[in-house]
């Protein structure tokens, strides 16, 4: 039966593009020249997987063009090459090559053949530099004088003292090639940990006609001698796994050496049964049309794998519970893919649930008797399951900030060398959660901050070293819960904000008057302002002035607020504020007449009752109030929503303070204040149009609709009104 294979093809593209990711954040920590071991292995991983499943969809460029960077990373691997700051480059750009390559294949774009061919030039080109260089401290110097019989490189291992035998059954399924698996290379690992002895049984090889150049028809009878540990052996043949039967036994006769004319013998044998049926070894040459196997050499991820039976002449062989286990865990990830659109469902049903649950205790306040008190204790454990219920769908849609956070280790590293700058980035809670649509959202605001921080704020090493500072910059991202919400700061030790500098920007713009003193606060703000900027000449990284404006806009679209702090000569600090979700809104009800609205929490500043002395009437402005040394208006809510007020004496009602942009406040007039709740938001302009002064409506537990305030709209609103 023939699989359809494109029934893989977008979880294939999803794991590749995550591991990208983890791929591109082990190789920003690789130290030049003693490079971390198991960094590499991470990244030999990707490389692997993504070849293997290219392969076997088909995708022949992106299969070979990791196939040259497979052979690099195994260079590194082997202790053949060191990491220098030329091939970091180089294994970067790789990343983006695989990215932009992944990306086209995804949408049936054509691949750039032109950047993918030069750039695997320069793969091939680095390799090459390296073999032709002279390479004596890589050849293992001889146990003692006299004539050696010299073996294959590829299984050539120094004689030494060994205190175990293992014998090792080694029988490939016919798909191990289709998987990208190499058993030349496994060998040659092998032969690294003692002695190897190799015998390749030719049973299963089929007549000349009937062979497939893309299955492995052969298996190996491995004698491996040396002080190994069953566990290094193991790691060996993890890439196989699922791909082929192992056994892996100590013999019972004691250690023996084998001589080097056994392990040249048994390999030569290997290699030319394996040359003769055009297995896909790397050194075939074969139309690209008839061996796809010639560029797979890693197996595929997980969820692309079809089932595997063995081959037909392969007897069963026990397999030891340490595989079995493995095997366990890759079936058994411990998560689930679950489109959005499926789980944004789920929670317009809880919502429902919620609104239904409310009208019922609502209700059930109302009855009396005997039963009563049982319904109500029924209604109150209902409430607590809806809490829980709610509570737990909304951390269904959460995911940890650092999937915004590892873009940046390698934008600041790009970045900071384009600059000539030195800059370390600094991440710290990145596993907070935030709800999807805030995280996607949230990403473009905090690139241009990070740019700036770099560009604007940390000064290159020479003012850094004359202001008494290290040479190395230090850019921080930060993100913690706080009150309810998600607190995310990008802080940085550069020079900070000149004060005088941005007024004097401002005042020739007209923005202040010449005589004008503003806080501190308010002379940050002025950067929020459209087209503002301090930069002293317009490059591509910024200095045109967009960017912050787009900043604020962005994050008031999620609504939440940015603060902007700095100390002059020390460093600056921006502070977002952002709500946990876009789906819940813990608010105040308020009342005007017998409508109820909701103000946002994270908007209100303060509530209080005003004296009639306390107001004022200014020309063009309207009534307004002192609040903390400054004047704020007052906005008579009834008369933005054409409701009749129970009051409209200012004495006898409530004023609550509310902020919007830019720190603008202004007094919201209400009849009273009802309490503090969270409310399910439906969203107004989809069931019906855009209301200025509104982002939403919610049904409150009598089955009423209330409006829920957009603060900004409202002091937009109030603006235009005064205008008039």
């Amino acid at each position: 039966m023939t699989i359809d294979l494109t029934q893989f093809h977008d979880a294939f593209f999803e794991e590749s593009f995550e591991a990208l990711d983890s791929m591109e954040t082990a190789l920003l920590k690789l130290d030049i020249g003693a490079p971390d071991k198991e960094l590499i292995n991470t990244i030999f991983r990707v490389a692997h997987s993504i070849k293997g499943g290219s392969a076997t969809f088909g995708f022949s460029d992106i299969a070979s063009f990791t196939h040259s960077l497979e052979t690099m990373l195994d260079e590194l691997r082997s202790g053949g090459m060191q990491v220098t700051l030329a091939m970091s480059d180089l294994l970067l750009k790789s990343v983006d090559v695989m990215r932009a390559m992944l990306r086209a294949v995804q949408q049936k774009q054509p691949i750039n053949s032109q950047r993918v061919s030069d750039l695997q030039f320069d793969l091939e080109l680095m390799i090459a530099q390296k073999n032709s260089a002279p390479a004596a401290a890589s050849v293992p110097p001889p146990a003692a004088p006299g004539p050696v019989a010299a073996a294959p490189a590829a299984v050539q291992a120094p004689v030494a003292m060994v205190s175990r035998r293992w014998e090792i059954l080694f029988r490939p399924y016919p798909e191990l090639f289709a998987r990208g698996n190499d058993p030349l290379r496994m060998m040659r690992e092998l032969a690294g940990l003692g002695e190897l002895e190799s015998n390749a049984d030719v049973s299963a090889l089929p007549a000349f006609a009937d062979l497939e150049p893309q299955s492995c028809y052969l298996a190996w009878n491995l004698v491996l001698t040396g002080d190994v540990a069953e566990s290094a052996i193991r790691q060996v043949f993890e890439w196989a796994e699922g791909d082929c039967d192992l056994q892996i036994e100590l013999a019972d006769g004691g250690p023996q050496a084998a001589s080097p004319a056994t392990i040249e013998d048994s390999t030569s044998e290997a290699v030319a049964v394996t040359s003769a049926s055009a297995v896909g070894s790397p050194i075939a040459e074969e139309p690209a049309a008839t061996a796809p196997a010639a560029v797979a050499s890693v197996p595929a991820p997980p969820v692309v794998a079809a089932p595997v039976a063995p081959g037909p002449a392969a007897p069963p062989v026990a397999v030891a519970p340490q595989k079995a286990d493995a095997v366990a865990t890759v079936a058994d990830s411990g998560s689930i893919r679950v489109s959005v659109e499926k789980i944004d469902e789920l929670m317009n049903t809880v919502g429902e649930l919620v609104i239904t649950q409310a009208m019922l205790s609502q209700l059930g306040s109302k009855l009396e008797g005997p039963t009563a008190e049982k319904l109500r204790g029924g209604l109150a454990q209902l409430e607590r399951n809806m809490r829980e219920l709610q509570e737990s769908v909304m951390r269904v849609r959460m995911l940890p900030i650092n999937v915004v956070f590892s873009r940046f280790p390698r934008m600041v590293r790009d970045l900071a060398q384009r600059l000539g700058k030195h800059v370390e980035l600094k991440l710290t809670g990145e596993q907070t959660e935030l709800d999807k649509t805030v995280l996607e959202k949230i990403g473009d605001p905090l690139v241009h901050l990070v740019r700036n921080s770099i560009d604007h704020g940390i000064e290159s090493p020479d003012k850094r070293a004359a202001a008494g500072k290290p040479a190395s910059g230090t850019v921080h991202l930060d993100a913690c819960h706080r009150g309810g919400n998600i607190a995310v700061e990008v802080s940085d030790d550069g020079g900070g904000l000149d004060k005088d500098r941005i007024l004097a920007k401002a005042r020739d713009r007209g923005l202040i008057g010449p005589n004008d003193v503003l806080t501190d606060e308010q002379v940050y703000d002025l950067i929020f302002l459209p087209g503002f900027s301090t930069a002293e000449k317009t490059t591509d990284v910024s200095g045109r002035g967009v960017g912050m404006d787009v900043v604020r806009r962005n994050i008031k679209e999620l609504g939440g607020k940015i603060e902007l702090r700095s100390d002059y000569g020390k460093g600056s600090k921006t502070i977002i504020t952002l709500p946990l979700t876009l789906a819940i809104v813990d608010g105040q009800s308020v009342s005007v007449g017998s409508e109820t609205y909701i103000v946002p929490l994270i908007s209100i500043v303060e509530s209080m009752q005003l004296k009639a002395a306390d107001v004022s009437r200014l020309s063009g402005r309207g009534e307004v109030f002192s609040f903390r040394g400054f004047y704020l208006p007052i906005v008579r809510l009834y008369e933005i929503f054409g409701v009749e007020p129970h009051t409209k004496v200012l004495d006898e009602g409530l004023v609550v303070v509310a902020e919007g942009e830019g720190h603008q406040r202004i007094g919201l007039f209400v009849d009273d204040l009802l309490g503090q709740q969270q409310v399910v938001i439906k969203s107004l302009e989809a069931n019906y149009g855009h209301v200025e002064g509104v982002s939403g409506a919610t049904i409150l537990g009598d089955g009423s609709v209330a409006l829920i305030l957009d603060i900004p709209g409202l002091i937009r609103a109030m603006s235009m009104r005064a205008a008039a």
